[in-house]
């Protein structure tokens, strides 16, 4: 189903993080930027698409009035919002804010504790008002339902009247929570964790598909918290999901090497998902960290691996 093709090479290896791969598609520009985070420095490579030209930058974490941060990067996500495109980077001191190529830093926030809406080890959520233009960013609310650490959240912004819940939040006990966004955020349900990780979360047409340290995806309706399905997926401990929102492809990354693709199947008549599995990639003796779909339809994804100074990528066949 799938094929490898030429893989992207990074300045440095990537760090053993959950999800360690960011993925922005720029089609006016036909172009693709990717992220992984390496210590205290973000690796960023600007791809066209017909696989010839690819620009590099790298982004130090940093401090006010400090020359050079040791802070180390938890995270580097690109957040795609109604009126523009951000990165996000999140270290031990602070959240920055980049233009999505990384070219101008447009906001600073300091935090006292390691840690968007951004998640921090608190367990608190911190929720921005970004303006459609300028650095005009301000700390809007902050949502403290989670005990634990913070390690995932997705949002969806369907449009939809029908999807009610449009943002779920994962910490480190597994707890998951569903909010509606809005002038304030309305917290709809609590999924309980039962003491294990969720490393990865996704939300999809109102279900929540959550990966564990068990090696377990499970799949919960968001509003009320039915189970649908419990997939055993991976021999150890899961560090990445992804959707393709257009397709329903499910794309899972783990410990044990193994990259799968699922694919997803509502049927509005009983309220239920069907989950079938479509292909596998092993990268040989490879600690995944990040997996990602290139586009909205699933057409190709791109993987990264701890130690690895290189993101691979494959094709639909």
């Amino acid at each position: 189903m799938y094929h490898k093709e030429k893989s992207i090479q990074i300045k440095n290896s990537a760090s053993a993080l959950y999800n360690n791969l960011g993925v922005l598609r720029i089609a006016p520009r036909r172009l693709t930027y990717f992220t992984v985070v390496h210590a205290n420095v973000v690796n960023m490579v600007s791809a066209s698409w017909d696989g010839l030209n690819y620009s590099h930058r790298q982004l130090q974490s940093k401090e006010p009035n400090v020359a050079t941060s040791t802070s180390l990067i938890m995270q580097a996500a690109f957040c795609a919002l109604p009126s523009r495109d951000l990165l996000v980077v999140t270290s031990q001191k602070g959240i920055q804010m980049y233009e999505s190529d990384g070219s101008i830093m447009v906001y600073w926030h300091a935090l006292d504790t390691p840690e968007t809406p951004t998640g921090v080890s608190s367990g608190a959520i911190l929720v921005f008002d970004v303006p459609s233009k300028g650095s005009n960013i301000t700390l809007s609310e902050v949502l403290e339902e989670h005990k634990e650490s913070i390690t995932d959240m997705a949002s969806e912004c369907s449009g939809s009247q029908e999807c009610i819940a449009n943002l779920v939040t994962a910490d480190d006990e597994g707890n998951l929570c569903v909010w509606k966004s809005g002038e304030e955020f309305q917290l709809l349900n609590k999924i309980p964790g039962f003491d294990m990780s969720c490393s990865s979360v996704k939300l999809w047409k109102g279900t929540v598909v959550a990966g564990y340290g068990t090696g377990q995806i499970r799949l919960y309706e968001a509003v009320t918290g039915i189970l649908h399905a419990e997939v055993n997926a991976h021999a150890r401990w899961i560090y990445s999901l992804d959707i393709a929102p257009f397709s329903g492809l499910l794309l899972s990354a783990a410990e044990d090497s193994l990259v799968r693709v699922w694919h997803l199947t509502m049927t509005p008549e009983t309220n239920s998902v069907e989950v079938a599995h479509l292909h596998n990639e092993c990268v040989t003796d490879t600690q995944i960290c990040g997996a990602k779909f290139c586009d909205g339809d699933g057409y190709a994804f791109a993987v990264t691996g701890y130690d690895l100074s290189e993101i691979i990528r494959y094709v639909q066949s």
